[in-house]
């Protein structure tokens, strides 16, 4: 994965949705270009479910996983590896989805773990409905609402929740920053090692080890974007050493730590994704789990 052509922000619109858009587990943010024109982006790998619905007139969103291309509206599953988006992409709605939401919304992710999938073949002729729903709104604001509506109200989302082990064990792995060891997430849900791997992966997609990696990379790459020095970030982020975070990068994007830090799909997460929006909540509380304050 390259770090993809040089790509103003400037030029973008940046739209976030009011406090009562939100889902849990689930930001969105609008994107519009003023003057459509040719984007190339690599994505960055995120510890989340991403879905990217392309609301353009025109030529609209392509798409290139693993060699694949595609176009229009696009589901990116946990840790996809190589994905780049682009095209002439006028208007654009992104959301993420935690790993535990995603799976209320999709089911059991373990099918799109490491895939690229057009929405389309997610959502069927639904995605189609929802994509002109959203296209005729009239606001960023009546989109968020809409979103939050189809995403709320998706048939998926009355299947069973996962089990609240492995909420739990997720949210203690994403607010610990990937640090919190698996046995150690064991022992506070009272289950085996194997067994909290196996529903853990079962249901999210991803094994808890896998889980840490990407949530501690998500970390380090936010740091690297925002000009830390890379021995400053190992530390920071819980690797044994630059080479560790080198390494670590590497597997995960293809790219050095330097390339990294100026990708351009990372340059505007602070602005697409302010701080209010990815406060961190734990599960209920339910028997045999207690939610860490």
């Amino acid at each position: 994965m390259s770090a993809g052509t040089p790509f103003d922000w400037a030029s973008v619109d940046v739209a976030v949705p009011r406090p009562s858009s939100r889902l849990p587990g689930v930001s969105m943010a609008g994107f519009r270009q003023r003057v459509p024109a040719p984007v190339d982006i690599a994505m960055v790998a995120h510890p989340s479910v991403t879905l990217l619905v392309d609301l353009s007139e025109t030529e609209g969103l392509v798409y290139d996983a693993h060699g694949r291309r595609g176009r229009g509206s696009v589901v990116v599953g946990l840790h996809p590896g190589d994905v780049r988006a682009g095209g002439r992409v006028g208007e654009c709605l992104q959301i993420r989805l935690e790993p535990v939401a995603a799976a209320a919304v999709f089911g059991p992710s373990a099918e799109l773990s490491g895939r690229v999938v057009p929405l389309d073949d997610v959502w069927g002729p639904h995605a189609g409905r929802a994509e002109d729903r959203l296209r005729a709104a009239a606001s960023w604001d009546e989109r968020f609402a809409i979103a939050a509506d189809i995403l709320g109200r998706w048939p998926g989302s009355t299947r069973p929740p996962v089990d609240p082990e492995v909420a739990h064990a997720w949210w203690r792995t994403l607010t610990g920053r990937g640090r919190v060891r698996v046995e150690h997430l064991a022992e506070e849900v009272g289950w085996s090692r194997k067994r909290l791997s196996a529903r853990f992966r079962s249901q999210l997609g991803i094994t808890p080890k896998r889980a840490a990696r990407l949530v501690r990379f998500d970390h380090a790459a936010h740091l690297l974007a925002a000009g830390h020095a890379a021995a400053g970030v190992a530390t920071d982020s819980g690797y044994v050493d630059q080479s560790h975070l080198h390494r670590e990068v590497k597997a995960f994007t293809g790219l050095t730590p330097a390339a990294v830090a100026v990708a351009p799909w990372l340059a505007i997460d602070d602005l697409a994704w302010p701080a209010s929006s990815r406060v961190r909540r734990p599960p209920a509380r339910t028997a045999g789990v207690a939610a860490t304050p």
